[in-house]
């Protein structure tokens, strides 16, 4: 997808330079593609002259089934992502009571009437991007005690379907994240438009994630996230090169 992707970077491809085709859900091999996956971060991360334990990999596991999701742990994989609460919370509990070490993110767009679940199921939250989102989360985490770590997503292409506080508005969102609802705000996600390069945007998210001192940095999936560790990317969210292709939902 961007042409600062060397060949050894990039993701598997055919004969003809295009990305091959993964299986379903279901049918991939999960231990093969997380292997192939760790060893591609490692690699982008040397390539970038970056230590590859400064990239976290972060498996999203969403519409997986639980038994999907065992090969990756029982592989040494414990930092999942989900993009929905309800299907994390029917799945997750029983997992985590085997694997009690589970790093859980959540990486979808999250509705303030789902605060208290989230508050309560994750680890960490990719997806804040407005006040009335901050305020639920804000009430929950005192109610809790619980305080997961939060990532305010950025639309880095201003695209009005997508979810993300405006670049422009970052600074807003987040000195009332932190004045008026006492919120610690640790980093930035972002997903690029899927036309564009990505290169770019990510370059975005980390100028902004210095403007402000924020230290995590989360962006790239499975066909782009050599570029996002060459522009700093502290968490890759990587789904269908380990556990196959999706349905997409109608």
């Amino acid at each position: 997808m961007d042409d600062a992707i060397t060949d050894s970077n990039a993701p598997p491809t055919d004969g003809m330079g295009q990305p091959t085709a993964k299986p379903p859900v279901g049918e991939a091999d999960v231990a093969a593609g997380l292997a192939e996956v760790r060893a591609a971060v490692a690699q982008a991360a040397e390539d970038s002259d970056r230590d590859p334990a400064e990239v976290q990999l972060v498996a999203v596991s969403k519409t997986v089934p639980a038994e999907g999701i065992v090969p990756a742990l029982e592989a040494g994989q414990r930092v999942f992502g989900e993009n929905y609460v309800q299907e994390s919370s029917a799945k997750w509990p029983d997992l985590r009571s085997r694997y009690p070490d589970v790093e859980l993110h959540l990486v979808g767009p999250l509705q303030s009437n789902k605060a208290r679940e989230a508050v309560a199921l994750f680890d960490v939250i990719h997806s804040l991007d407005r006040l009335s989102l901050a305020a639920a989360l804000a009430k929950e985490i005192q109610r809790a005690g619980r305080a997961p770590k939060l990532l305010i997503q950025v639309n880095t292409g201003a695209e009005p379907q997508k979810g993300g506080v405006l670049p422009d508005q970052l600074a807003a969102l987040l000195a009332a994240c932190r004045d008026t609802h006492g919120l610690a705000i640790q980093g930035l996600m972002c997903i690029p438009p899927a036309e564009d390069p990505p290169s770019a945007h990510f370059a975005l998210l980390a100028r902004l994630a210095e403007e402000h001192d924020l230290s995590i940095l989360s962006m790239g999936m499975s066909a782009d996230f050599p570029a996002a560790i060459q522009q700093g990317a502290t968490h890759v969210r990587v789904g269908t090169a380990i556990f196959g292709a999706r349905t997409r939902k109608a």
